[in-house]
């Protein structure tokens, strides 16, 4: 088993947000920034998300550097319009 401190060696780190973070930030309810986010490549899901029950129990944390990426490609949108 690997020790925290050959962990932190071989990963980068990298700030990774809650999707409340994101909604607060953006002033944007956490139901939009989790269907932003969801699919995205590089956010980890963490849970199932096909649940044998009704709920489903997903949590995200999203890496900065998706953040930038979304918030880019939004702001691109919005000045094509």
């Amino acid at each position: 088993m690997a020790s925290s401190s050959q962990i932190q060696q071989s990963v980068p780190v990298e700030r990774h947000y809650a999707v409340t973070e994101i909604a607060e930030i953006w002033n944007l309810s956490t139901d939009k920034i989790r269907n932003l986010f969801e699919d995205e490549p590089g956010v980890l899901v963490i849970g199932e998300r096909n649940p044998r029950r009704k709920r489903r129990y997903v949590t995200l944390r999203i890496p900065q550097s998706v953040v930038e990426r979304v918030h880019s490609r939004l702001a691109s949108k919005g000045v094509n319009r």
